[in-house]
């Protein structure tokens, strides 16, 4: 990874030891940190070496940090919207295990097409859509 990082430009070893092996600095775990938590954040390696190289060429120390403030704004949005879906994903399986728990207690003899027709449940219960799909 770290020589992935070298040649996108996001790190730079110190100094190279006499061997040739690439020499960091306490700076580089820090940036190796930051990399690690943005692309858990959604970002690929590509959209940090661009977010490095803007951030590089900003004309005030200001103008830099509102182009980062916006874009941590921007990404704090999507993941809440991304962590709504989720709890909405999390409440469907649920559902759906509270529903098939009871799939548990029927006959032996039962075969996976009556699973449609299964009167185990409520008439007036609709399968949660994801046990829906399979009839």
């Amino acid at each position: 990874a770290l020589h992935l990082y070298e040649e996108l430009g996001i790190l730079e070893p110190t100094l190279r030891s006499k061997g040739g092996f690439r020499l960091y600095n306490h700076d580089a775990v820090r940036r190796v940190q930051w990399v690690t938590r943005l692309q858990d954040m959604g970002f690929s390696l590509p959209e940090i070496r661009d977010l490095l190289r803007d951030w590089k060429a900003s004309e005030s120390a200001p103008g830099a940090m509102q182009r980062v403030h916006d874009l941590y704004r921007r990404k704090v949005e999507e993941t809440r919207l991304q962590i709504d879906k989720l709890r909405g994903l999390l409440g469907e399986l649920e559902e759906s295990l509270g529903y098939l728990e009871t799939c548990s207690t029927c006959e032996p003899e039962r075969v996976v097409s009556e699973c449609s027709a299964c009167d185990r449940h409520d008439c007036d219960t609709h399968p949660p859509v994801l046990v829906a799909g399979f009839h």
